[in-house]
Order: structure tokens, then sequence, then C-alpha cells
């Protein structure tokens, strides 16, 4: 494997995001704004056009060479800064057919037909709208601040993750021939941590999966008669209950697998035996052994049932969606996590002792089955709103994500602004750990205003409210400005061996998972790089940078655009487990209206 140009230096992103990162907050409210437009309009895989025009709007409105409808809906942003490392920084994009019932002021109601001619709720309920808006805003942040790194950034904005056949819909029109080939490969996945934690794990973070379309045939008949028929939803009904044994008989106690039944059709009325049923199948490992061993179980256990019925013709089998492991390369992990880790503290950094059996295509950009695979590196950044986190059950961190909305659940509700702030700030330390410049000498502080407020781009919505208040403080991390002298070195870690921070501090052991959040009034500064409220940094230490203009441009900007004012503000809080959010006086939004059913929620893909 080819080593990326340009040692990575975690000291990097701190000396030189001292002046990129003190724009994070007159940037912030754009990219907050562009987040609340983007949730209450979600689209489907691979009809993201509404979603893509923002993107490449607010990409070429900063400098971007900007390309559209690359493998479909995808966009694509070059911003080619002098000799260095190509480093791609990648989002999704698409939507899943979920209800939402977040009861959220900016809760999408939208609907659409999807590739079956079916219509159904769409719902951002995977995070997706997040990535977006934190890639461009990191995209801006870069545009802004070239003199302070070298290199290309490539911005690609995907279609179809949740088909998991968006990447190689890209690659397959060129991606890397038409654009270059990136040296590395950075990415981001909301999750159900606490908001704001940032969470690594080096070679396997996300499991394999497959899919299989399944259909039965029988002989149908009167309901009066079954001895006449062959019943083809008995057969269904018992390869159900057979594959459950997969798992608990056939598979090593050793590995993780699953097997999931996630939709089965049969029929159109009680009394009337139908010809045939209909199932699709779900599978997930972590690796591609594991996987060929389900796929075989399923062949076998579907035909056997089809035979002991006494089914006259062969049953179908039909693999339609696969992906395999993400697998982060553990150099380029070990040294965007210790990036992280100068920039947010040790608090907010963590180790994923486990890997998650949820998948992503974003390992294919890696090119796994190249004879030079291209390093890549996903971490998760926690989105569950804080005193959602400490009412959830359980005494450990594990059992309490068990118990709080995660991605795919129509209460999937991220604290908004700790869980952009973070995601904003990860994403473009872990660019600038790659990006600095040749010269390691100070970098003076900036002497130039923000330039004025833009829009937001991208077509906002009809109805227009009142200002969105701003949201109370919060203990999340977002990030600290470092006006002073960078931190003391960290030492290059040795990529065969974990890092001390990475083998103290995990998701097993985190008194920041585990416990109530800690005051930030009562912090150690000497233990911690960030400040609870960013704002308050730049305003205590930076009064001279900022002019007047400045001060009045984004930070005055406000939501109105974005927001209905008829129905309460703020995101729901307290205990969502697997029911709706509580209701009571300190939060009484009213549930949005219940549809005619839950959308279908596609499994994590």
């Amino acid at each position: 494997m080819e080593t990326v140009p340009h040692a990575v230096d975690p000291n990097r992103a701190a000396q030189h995001g001292s002046v990129v990162m003190r724009l994070l907050d007159e940037l912030f409210p754009l990219v907050e704004g562009f987040y609340v437009d983007l949730h209450k309009n979600p689209e489907l895989s691979h009809s993201e056009q509404r979603t893509a025009s923002g993107v490449a709007e607010w990409l070429t409105q900063t400098g971007y060479e900007v390309h559209t409808g690359v493998g479909g809906t995808g966009v694509v942003g070059v911003l080619r800064n002098g000799p260095g490392p190509t480093v791609m920084l990648r989002a999704d994009m698409d939507a899943l057919p979920v209800a939402e019932r977040t009861g959220l002021p900016y809760a999408s109601t939208a609907r659409a037909v999807d590739p079956d001619g079916v219509e159904v709720p769409v719902m951002h309920a995977c995070g997706h709208d997040a990535h977006t808006a934190c890639l461009v805003g990191a995209a801006d942040l870069l545009s802004e601040t070239r003199d302070e790194w070298a290199g290309t950034v490539m911005v690609v904005a995907q279609p179809g993750e949740e088909t998991i056949d968006g990447a190689r819909a890209m690659l397959d029109d060129g991606l890397f021939e038409r654009f270059g080939r990136p040296d590395v490969i950075l990415a981001q996945h909301l999750g159900p941590q606490p908001a704001g934690l940032i969470s690594h794990r080096a070679g396997v973070i996300m499991g394999a999966a497959r899919s299989y379309r399944v259909r039965v045939h029988g002989e149908g008949g009167h309901a009066s008669a079954p001895h006449t028929t062959v019943d083809p939803v008995l057969i269904a009904a018992n390869i159900v209950t057979r594959l459950q044994g997969v798992v608990a008989r056939e598979v090593s106690p050793g590995e993780t697998a699953v097997i999931t039944v996630g939709r089965i059709q049969a029929g159109t009325k009680a009394n009337v035996i139908p010809d045939e049923a209909y199932l699709e199948i779900n599978t997930r490992a972590l690796n591609e052994g594991v996987i060929a061993q389900l796929e075989a179980a399923i062949g076998r256990i579907v035909r056997a049932e089809a035979a002991a019925s006494g089914a006259t013709r062969e049953p179908e089998v039909e693999p339609f969606q696969a992906v395999g492991v993400t697998r982060n390369d553990a150099a380029s992990t070990e040294s965007v996590s210790a990036a992280h880790l100068a920039y947010f503290g040790e608090d907010y950094v963590i180790h994923l002792p486990d890997p998650s059996p949820g998948s992503e295509d974003f390992g294919t950009f890696g090119l796994p089955d190249d004879p030079q695979p291209i390093p890549y590196v996903l971490w998760f950044v926690g989105a569950t709103p804080h005193d959602v986190w400490e009412a959830a059950p359980g005494d450990s961190p594990y059992e309490k994500m068990s118990n709080v909305p995660s991605p795919h659940s129509p209460y999937f509700a991220p604290a908004r602004e700790p869980t952009l702030r973070a995601g904003l700030a990860a994403i473009t330390v872990a660019a600038l750990s790659y990006l600095g410049r040749e010269d390691r000498t100070p970098v003076a502080p900036l002497e130039t205003p923000v330039p004025e407020e833009r829009p937001v781009p991208g077509p906002p919505p009809a109805d227009a409210g009142t200002p969105f208040p701003a949201p109370p403080p919060v203990g999340a991390p977002v990030g600290g400005a470092f006006p002073g002298p960078p931190p003391e070195p960290v030492p290059e870690p040795e990529p065969s061996a974990p890092s001390a921070h990475t083998a103290a501090n995990d998701a097993y052991d985190s008194a920041y998972l585990a416990s109530s959040w800690d005051d930030p009034d009562h912090e150690d500064p000497a233990h911690v790089t960030h400040d609870a409220d960013i704002r308050s940094v730049i305003r205590s230490q930076d009064e001279e940078w900022r002019s007047e203009k400045a001060e009045e441009s984004t930070l005055s900007a406000d939501m109105a655009a974005f927001l209905d004012d008829d129905r309460p503000q703020g995101p729901p809080t307290g205990p969502a487990y697997s029911g709706p959010p509580p209701q009571g006086d300190a939060h009484d939004a009213p549930p949005p209206p219940q549809g005619p059913d839950d959308g279908g929620s596609q499994h994590r893909l």
C-alpha cells in the first residue's frame, strides 16, 4: 500500500487549525440552517436532485470546481491548492421511507413514490442530512483558509447509500479517472452515542451485508379444503422459523452473524390459499466467510422446506444487495484519532472495542480488491441528546445505547447544535491533519474580517417563521479555537500497536458514557483542549480580530427561512426508546400526524 505524501502530524491540525477553526463559529449558523432545510426536505435514494443542487451551489459559491450527475445524482467538488496529498471527504445524501415521529419543529412531512411505485413517507432517519451539512461546511472552511494548508480537497456527495450501490455507481462513472485518485478518504456517520462524542476503531468498524429475494410456489385453493392445496404461506412460515436456527446452531459462537426476514407477503383474502409467497432476507457478518456460510444455509433451507411441503415448482432465491465490511486502515485511523484527540481532548474521543454489525458502502471507495487499495477512515459522531442519554435505562454504555433512538428509528432526533459542531470540526480537523503546510512556523492570527453573509445555498421552503431561538448551553464538546500556542507535540503512534489513549479510553470504561456529564464550568483546563462554548472563546480572545461587519454577518443569521413558528421550538428530550417522545410541560410539541404506515424502513445498509 502506498503511503500518503506528507507525514501526518496531529499537531499540524491544531497549529493551522488555530486559524481555520476560528471561522467555525461564524459559519455554523449557515451549516445549521442547511441541515434543517435538508431535514425538512428529504429525498429517497437516487432521487436526491434537490439535495445535490444545494450541495453544488454551496461548493460553487466557495470556489470549488464542481461536477454534478456523477453516478446518478452524485456531486464532486475539487479544490486544488498547490502540491500535497489529495484528501477525499465523503458524505451520503439519501433518506429513508420512514414516517418521522420526532415532534421536531422541522420534522419531515415529505412523501415520495418509491421504486415499486408506492407512495411512502420520507425521513432523514440515518443522519445523512447532518453528514452532508458538515461536508459542505468543512469544504467552505478549507476554501476560506487556503493560506493555511496545501494539497487538493476532493468533496464527494454520494447518492444511494441506503441501497448500497451509490459508491459503486460513482466509481463506475469514472470518479477517480475523471477527478484524480485520492491518497486518503475520510468520512463520518452519526451514531447513538452521546452527542458530540467521537468514536474510532481501526480495522473492521462495520460489517458486511447481503440481501435476498425469495419466492416460494404452492398450489392455491379454498381455505376450507387445504388438503387440495400446497400452502406457500406455511412454507414461508417454516422458512422464517428454520432460518433462526442457522446462527444458533451452524455459526461458531465466536463469530457475529445476523439473519433477518424483513419482508413477507402472501395472499389477498383470509379464505383464499394463495399460489405463492414472497420474502426478503437480510444477513450480516463481520467477515466474508460467515456471509458465504449464511448464503449457503438460506438456499438449502428454502429448497428443503419447499420440497418437504410437496411444492411441485422450485423456489427462487435471488441476491439483490451486497456490500463488504468497512475496514479502516489502521495507520490512518491512528493518525486521525490522534488529531481528534489533540483538538477535542481525551474526554471526547474514544476507542470502540467492537465493530457495528451495521453496514456501509463507504468502503467501496477504498478499492478493496485493487492491488493498491486506498486507505480510508470512517468514525462515528454521537448524536443522542444528553438528557435522553441520561434518562435511558441501563447501567453500562451498551445498555443505554440499546435504549435510545438509533439510526432508522422514526424517533431518531439528533441533538442539533452539539452534533453538528462536533461533526463539522471532526471532518475539518481530520482533513487538516493531512493538508498542513510544509513550513512549521507559528501561524499568525487572521487580520482580515470574515466575508459578508451569504445566503444558504439550495431552494428554501416556502414557509417562514420567527427566528429560531439560540439553543441553551450544553455540555457537549465543540472543539477548541486554539487562540494560543499549539499543544505540545504528540509522538507519532506506531501503526502496529494501539495508541495509549485508544487502549485506555474505550466505550467499556468511559466515564463520559457511563455517568452524568461533567459540568463545563468545573473542568480542569489542563486536561482538555476544548471549551464548552466556542462563542465565548471567540468573544473573549478574538475581539480585535473580529470586525463589526463580521460580527453582524453570519452570527446574526437566523433560521427563519427554514422553520415554522406554529409548533413549539426545540427537539424532544427525555426517554424516547421504542415508543414516542414523552409528553409534558417541558416538551409539549404534539406528535406528528400518524400515517397509514411507518414507511417500511429499510434495514441499516
